[in-house]
């Protein structure tokens, strides 16, 4: 495999509604200690606060949210298709109870002390800006808690700078 390069950030060219909504994510987070990663499909890239940033959507109840709440650094891991079922097992298993990156098949790799997915083709390294927990209240459609959140397990949002971009 090849190994990875530093990509300047204007030169991401591709869509975000299709790399996070259609063919995922890792988001990892934690130190060489302890790393736990998990599979996202909610999310966005924009800018906000001046800075290139992405969002991200965890629950209360994953281990991975525990890791980005103890730190102020995560990344984004993109795979190609041949990942699938590794990403399918990363959302559906926890960490907390499991080496859920060798049952997947997956591997940490490190830069800034932030784990990402080696197995990847493009990593955000991101730097934590905010975290929002959602609550129902805010909800404008009542829809919306009926249909995602009637066990009550809850979102957080993060708001990260994008600090750094690899690439194969």
């Amino acid at each position: 495999m090849h190994t990875f390069q530093p990509l300047a950030i204007d030169l991401l060219d591709f869509n975000p509604f299709t790399k996070i909504g259609k063919e995922w994510a890792l988001v990892s987070s934690g130190s060489k200690k302890t790393a736990n990663a998990m599979t996202i499909s909610w999310g966005g890239m924009g800018v906000l606060w001046g800075k290139n940033v992405v969002f991200v959507f965890i629950r209360d109840s994953r281990f991975t949210k525990e890791l980005i709440d103890e730190g102020d650094f995560f990344s984004l891991s993109f795979l190609d298709e041949t990942f699938r079922e590794a990403l399918s097992y990363c959302g559906s298993h926890s960490g907390r109870y499991e080496d859920k990156m060798e049952s997947a098949g997956l591997t940490f790799n490190y830069k800034h002390s932030i784990p990402f997915i080696d197995e990847g083709n493009l990593i955000l390294l991101c730097e934590k800006l905010s975290a929002t927990r959602i609550t129902e209240d805010s909800f404008l459609s009542p829809m919306i808690a009926d249909k995602w959140y009637g066990d009550g397990d809850m979102h957080t949002m993060y708001v990260a700078e994008v600090i750094d971009v690899l690439a194969r």
